[in-house]
């Protein structure tokens, strides 16, 4: 671990302790893991705190967990994962925070931390259908007003049940059922670890 990281890995556990679930380094970035309790005062710490000091959310996006690892995951389905970015400290963190029911999803807002993060919560409440509790302004964003369901969870149906047009007759949008006929989509192919290696050829 460089030092850099070693410094906000001492900074992070100075300031939150127990309320990391996990602290984890892979391919050179942090990554802590909160309470869905405890995140709303963790990421206004982080933004607060002189030794922490992220000003900027760079994304926020929804995690399905349902089929992570070939179905292996014991955990939580639905995650919200923020990436964080500190200027004056020159350092990046990733945040994960698992919704605690995954009949209906929620987490809170961080409207109140980061303005920016509005329109990556309205994606992830989306496509996902993870409520952001206290966004004031929480509506679909990348699907269509009537549209039913939330298209990134692993149990949605590939071609959806509706579709929509514009009808020249009436001179308005209609919704009529999917006109697109089934077909068998090319199998997945899994090649072996020494495939294309020439020693093996």
């Amino acid at each position: 671990m460089s030092a850099k990281l070693e410094t906000l890995s001492q900074n992070l556990q100075k300031h939150f302790g127990d309320k990391l679930k996990s602290l984890k380094l892979a391919l050179g970035e942090l990554t802590i893991e909160v309470n869905a309790a405890e995140y709303l005062g963790v990421m206004t710490a982080l933004r607060d705190e002189g030794d922490l000091h992220f000003e900027e959310i760079i994304d926020l996006c929804g995690v399905d967990y349902s089929t992570y690892g070939d179905g292996a995951w014991q955990g939580r389905r639905y995650a919200a994962v923020s990436h964080l970015l500190s200027i004056a400290n020159n350092w990046r963190l990733r945040v994960r925070v698992f919704a605690e029911d995954d009949e209906f999803p929620s987490v809170d807002s961080v409207m109140g931390v980061w303005k920016s993060v509005n329109w990556f919560e309205r994606e992830a409440f989306d496509l996902y259908g993870i409520a952001f509790v206290g966004h004031d302004d929480l509506r679909r964003i990348l699907t269509d007003y009537g549209f039913i369901g939330h298209p990134f969870r692993k149990d949605f149906p590939i071609s959806g049940h509706v579709e929509m047009r514009y009808d020249p007759d009436q001179a308005r949008v209609i919704y009529q059922p999917v006109t697109i006929e089934p077909r068998e989509n090319t199998p997945r192919i899994v090649r072996e670890d020494t495939f294309g290696d020439t020693a093996h050829g």
